[in-house]
């Protein structure tokens, strides 16, 4: 029923392919951007203020490794087992950069290193062919379907919920922990709580927007926004508006030049960074 409504809604647009009964593919892939670019700017926000577009790069390479294993195991959809690999290598950097003086972002990196390593050691063994992956490493929007898009809203839903439970505390220990946990906030229970929100995330997306561009999503938006912000509630504002303007128009420009959508989206957020530099705040 909501899909009727949609593509009905849909048709009144002045495209080749918004006429009814034909192109789905672009009609589903459309109320994708229209889902997946706000969940992008509510992490994005953080992700930035936190610093932790490094992190979110090696979620990336943790789902990457679990969906190689899961093929490995002959799974024909492998994304519940790259969700908990990558939750559990989220829980993993979290609980040793707790417990260890060494750098987060060696950490990271060691344990980015590893988890690419071993997904392409097991996506090759006994000689085989690479190629299969290659969806995940470049994405396709215009494969999603309808059981996807159900899939899509649910995750922005939850995403939403805790996000409006734990964003004050959340906003606290990415300003400064030592004052967060002086205040009685379990900061280490905040941070794993956001990173598997941030590891399921990539995991669910990363088919459709692409392992080489997804991390670029998860940071030009709240980069952006951050040039013309004066506060927090316009840079969390802008960060929506130019995620979702660059979604829509980067799809509809990649249908057109028959170009990867993920990465005209992040071209096109690229540049909008670029513009906002030039106009940013002194």
């Amino acid at each position: 029923m909501i899909m009727e409504f949609w593509y009905r809604f849909i048709s009144i647009l002045p495209f080749d392919w918004a006429q009814p009964g034909q192109f789905f593919f672009m009609k589903n892939a459309l109320l994708a951007i229209i889902l997946i670019s706000p969940l992008f700017s509510i992490l994005s926000t953080m992700v930035v203020a936190k610093r932790m577009s490094f992190f979110s790069d090696a979620l990336g390479h943790s789902a990457f490794t679990g969906i190689a294993i899961g093929i490995l195991l002959g799974w024909v959809k492998p994304v519940f087992l790259a969700v908990v690999f990558s939750i559990l290598f989220a829980f993993v950097i979290t609980l040793v950069g707790q417990k260890t003086k060494q750098s987060k972002d060696t950490l990271i990196g060691v344990f980015s290193s590893i988890a690419v390593s071993l997904g392409i050691l097991l996506s090759t063994w006994g000689g085989k062919s690479f190629t299969k992956l290659n969806q995940y490493l470049i994405g396709d929007i215009l494969s999603i379907t309808s059981a996807d898009l159900n899939s899509l809203f649910i995750i922005l839903l939850f995403v939403l919920i805790i996000w409006w439970i734990l964003y004050n505390p959340l906003l606290v220990v990415s300003v400064n922990t030592d004052f967060a946990i002086s205040r009685g906030v379990r900061s280490i229970w905040i941070e794993f709580i956001f990173s598997a929100l941030l590891a399921i995330t990539v995991t669910l997306t990363i088919s459709w927007i692409g392992l080489l561009v997804i991390n670029s999503m998860l940071v030009l938006p709240a980069a952006a926004s951050r040039n013309i912000s004066l506060n927090s509630r316009q840079y969390h504002r802008w960060a929506y508006i130019i995620s979702v303007f660059s979604g829509i128009a980067g799809l509809l420009v990649s249908y057109y030049l028959g170009s990867s959508t993920g990465a005209t989206i992040v071209l096109l957020q690229g540049t909008l960074f670029l513009i906002t530099y030039f106009f940013r705040r002194r």
